[in-house]
């Protein structure tokens, strides 16, 4: 009689969930539970519940958007990484990843995808990240490199390199055309903060006004990348 020995089912990676929008988080959580080798063990809007469920279900991969409720994806990466050195975090967000990704790297993150990306390529990202491996687009990496082999010598700072990512998020928005009510609403903070975050950039980016300040975006959104690198 011959018996037949069933494999052993492969143990699945688990995935946390950091995202303020619940349509998008649930999108993502059925893309990825489809896989065979992937599940998500949990999800999360804000930076403190994400701690709290991240110390609970002790996931293999955290995903992390840049806006979130009550506060900033890459502060809750620096955040995650204080905390669980080796939880590896991508980085899946709306914002343009010629802004954001090198912040996120320096924060600990090993991978960046913006969202308007097709999901194969979140998934090839969410396998690089578990594997250890760094994942930018192609047009990032290369940026990335040619700093690197240049030198931080051979480049000026970027003047936006001065502004804080609350700060920078705030830019952006405004690149965007979003008024200060809009982005007020979308970071979850009053009217006056954002004020507050615009004449900052204001100060920062030596501009006379915050006309200026909208105009500055502006052409930056536009633009796109780095003008050093024009």
């Amino acid at each position: 009689m011959m018996i037949i020995m069933n494999e052993p089912t492969p143990e699945k990676s688990r995935i946390f969930l950091v995202d303020d929008h619940a349509m998008f988080r649930e999108g993502l959580r059925q893309l990825i539970d489809r896989e065979p080798d992937l599940s998500v063990c949990g999800d999360a809007a804000q930076p403190d519940e994400a701690m709290e469920n991240i110390r609970k279900l002790k996931p293999d991969l955290a995903i992390v958007d840049i806006t979130l409720e009550n506060g900033n994806g890459i502060d809750l990466v620096k955040a995650i990484k204080n905390e669980f050195e080796d939880l590896p975090v991508l980085i899946v967000s709306m914002h343009d990843e010629s802004l954001y990704a090198e912040r996120a790297l320096r924060a600990g993150a090993m991978g960046y995808v913006m969202k308007q990306e097709p999901a194969k390529t979140v998934k090839i990202a969410i396998r690089k990240v578990l594997r250890g491996d760094l994942h930018l687009s192609e047009k990032m990496t290369s940026s990335v490199i040619t700093k690197l082999m240049r030198g931080s010598d051979d480049l000026p700072p970027s003047p936006l390199e001065k502004l804080s990512d609350r700060e920078l998020e705030v830019f952006q928005m405004l690149g965007l055309g979003k008024d200060v009510r809009q982005i007020a609403e979308e970071m979850n903070v009053t009217i006056p903060t954002v004020n507050s975050f615009r004449n900052r950039i204001k100060e920062k980016l030596q501009l006379k006004s915050s006309t200026e300040v909208m105009l500055h975006a502006i052409h930056w959104s536009r633009e796109g990348g780095d003008p050093r690198e024009k």
